[in-house]
């Protein structure tokens, strides 16, 4: 998926997130962008809100955050338009943001940590496929899974 790309929400392209959609019930999965960026704005200091690309067209939006007193980096409200799901775009992007938390661009921490819907087994199996392992914390319905960086 060398076509996948990362670029960080701007003026330029933020409405194209707003424009994002889910697939019917996929909203108990995962935030809407907009909600997601109302929280880069107030986190602005410790967090980066990413639309993913495919060539020119975002397909998708996540978020990576630092959380400084737990030493750890978070993927917030990763999310795949309908249009452009089970293409290998989401698995794409995990690996760019994984490399993006590789530079450390907000401390100095090897820590991902993420969460996901219980009932959300495609998203579940790719984060376990991508080597995160389920910490046994839990919010509400949702699983934390986290991984090492080793690189």
């Amino acid at each position: 998926m060398n076509q996948i790309t990362l670029a960080k929400i701007d003026e330029s392209n933020f409405l194209d997130a707003f424009n994002l959609k889910l697939g019917p019930g996929q909203e108990r999965f995962v935030s809407h962008p907009i909600r997601s960026l109302a929280q880069a704005y107030v986190y602005y200091h410790q967090c980066t809100p990413f639309g993913i690309f495919c060539e020119s067209v975002m397909v998708g939006y996540v978020m990576v955050i630092y959380d400084y007193d737990l030493k750890e980096y978070d993927i917030w409200h990763m999310m795949i338009d309908e249009r452009y799901q089970g293409k290998g775009y989401g698995k794409a992007a995990i690996q760019r943001c994984l490399a993006y938390i590789a530079e450390k661009p907000f401390g100095d921490s090897d820590k991902v940590v993420l969460t996901c819907h219980k009932d959300n087994m495609h998203a579940l199996t790719l984060y376990k496929k991508l080597g995160f392992m389920e910490t046994g914390n839990f919010d509400e319905d949702e699983i934390e899974l986290a991984i090492h960086l080793n690189y």
